[in-house]
């Protein structure tokens, strides 16, 4: 079914979420403050709104896309958002997302708060997810409506709760990152191909190690940090030796140090018997 849509900005994000509703059959209209952003979307059916008032009364479901939250605010202040579904796809913290969501149900409007785990290139692609919080009825309501974008995944109705799951996620994302860039760092000081290292040692590895997560999310849940390999013992004196190692090949180790630091307090404790996955408790 056709929906009447508007997105406001046109950032690389924004554009290509409003040119996968475009693509789907909805009737959208944007807006941005750079006005020649949206001649792409023209040219693909899309009709521009002058302003984000206009925009706003275009659509049901209404998608924001900007810099932050208080460029959210500073879009939608003067724009009347009674009756409307809000869907901010704007990156930020749990705790600005709770604020929106009582600043837009004060204006009469419902609220969705969501974290793209996606670059633009991949919107409406196999493997791009969405994650949305706040109101269930929103969600269902527009659910496929939705999934044109991206897999849409509701995780609850806090509405905080996408954006703490995003950056969860980012997390764990720049972990591997610092890895990656200290493996290729000391690679590179012996002079080893790195593609040749990254295809076919680096990544193989990653991937059977990232398997081991469920477990440890197990483990942790539990309370239940034994352990039938290496425990905390082990993997500080074997860091003690990368570090070393590091350091003699002329590498900083300094992603590498935090971790560090975290496996030598949890063992100062006595306990060294646990595995991996005891560090959470220090943090």
């Amino acid at each position: 079914m056709s929906e009447n849509i508007s997105v406001l900005g046109l950032g690389l994000m924004g554009a290509a979420l409003a040119e996968s509703l475009l693509a789907a059959g909805h009737r959208v209209t944007v807006w941005n403050r750079t006005p020649s952003k949206a001649d792409p979307l023209v040219a693909k059916g899309a009709t521009v709104a002058t302003t984000p008032a206009e925009a706003v009364e275009a659509g049901g479901l209404v998608i924001v896309c900007v810099l932050d939250y208080p460029a959210v605010r500073q879009v939608l202040e003067d724009a009347s958002l009674t009756g409307r579904v809000i869907v901010n796809l704007t990156s930020g913290r749990p705790s600005e997302a709770g604020a929106m969501a009582s600043w837009v149900a004060g204006r009469g409007a419902d609220y969705l708060d969501g974290g793209i785990m996606a670059v633009p290139q991949m919107i409406a692609k196999p493997g791009a997810l969405i994650l949305y919080s706040a109101s269930q009825t929103a969600f269902d309501r527009y659910e496929r409506t939705l999934a044109v974008m991206a897999e849409a995944r509701f995780v609850g109705t806090d509405p905080g709760m996408a954006a703490l799951l995003d950056l969860a996620m980012l997390t764990g994302m720049y972990g591997q990152i610092a890895g990656c860039l200290e493996a290729a760092a000391l690679v590179t000081s012996a002079r080893y191909p790195l593609k040749e290292f990254t295809a076919s040692l680096l990544v193989p590895w990653l991937n059977a190690m990232a398997a081991l997560q469920v477990h440890w999310a197990a483990a942790i849940e539990a309370g239940n940090h034994a352990t039938e390999v290496s425990n905390l013992e082990v993997n500080r004196a074997g860091m003690e030796s990368l570090v070393a190692a590091f350091r003699e090949q002329g590498v900083k180790p300094d992603l590498l140090l935090p971790l560090k630091a975290v496996i030598d307090q949890r063992t100062a404790r006595g306990l060294g018997h646990e595995g991996l996955s005891g560090l959470v408790e220090e943090l």
